[in-house]
């Protein structure tokens, strides 16, 4: 379903209608700065480059093929863009800025404790995430955060099927040994 509101929406974009493009950057942008910012350490350099990632569909627009997911289009091209700035800076970089905590109008007292404990278990869990190789982290994060399908991630990370598979369920296994790894440290 969401990808045919995309569609309709790119369409009534191709149309000329310029607050279908609106919605869809309005709907996409916070997914993929912080999708970039997986790979960029600052969040204003991410920003910068979502922003090139639409001005590309603004000046590109025909070149979208249907056949797959916006959203798949819109992060191909975000990795790339990312990938091109790493190499112009000749650094690697990873995310440091996680989820703050959610901002809850409660009087409850156990509701917010219980806010602050599931924030805290979300950013161990992003910091061991981003203790993974590079990789593994894509890999995860669009298996496991964006839920999209194998062909999708495939086709992001430019690698057969299989291939994918094999790749998240090693980054799977890998993140599920940091985890253990971190529990034994805090238990020990």
């Amino acid at each position: 379903m969401e990808q045919e509101t995309d569609k309709k929406l790119y369409q009534e974009f191709l149309k000329g209608n310029n607050s279908s493009f609106e919605k869809l950057v309005i709907k996409h942008k916070d997914k993929l700065i912080y999708f970039i910012s997986t790979y960029v350490k600052s969040i204003d350099i991410a920003e910068d480059i979502a922003q090139d990632v639409f001005v590309y569909i603004l000046v590109h627009r025909v070149d979208y093929d249907f056949k797959y997911s916006l959203k798949t289009y819109l992060f191909t091209i975000a990795k790339s863009k990312a990938l091109n700035y790493i190499k112009r800076e000749k650094k690697i970089i990873y995310k440091e800025d996680i989820n703050e905590l959610e901002y809850l109008n409660t009087s409850n007292t156990h509701e917010l404790e219980e806010i602050v404990f599931i924030n805290e278990k979300k950013q161990n869990l992003y910091k061991t995430i981003n203790k993974l190789k590079t990789n593994y982290r894509e890999a995860i994060y669009l298996a496991d955060i964006e839920e999209l399908k194998y062909s999708e991630i495939g086709k992001i990370l430019k690698k057969s099927q299989s291939s994918t598979k094999v790749l998240i369920h090693r980054a799977r296994k890998e993140l599920e040994k940091l985890i253990r790894k971190e529990s034994e440290k805090y238990e020990g």
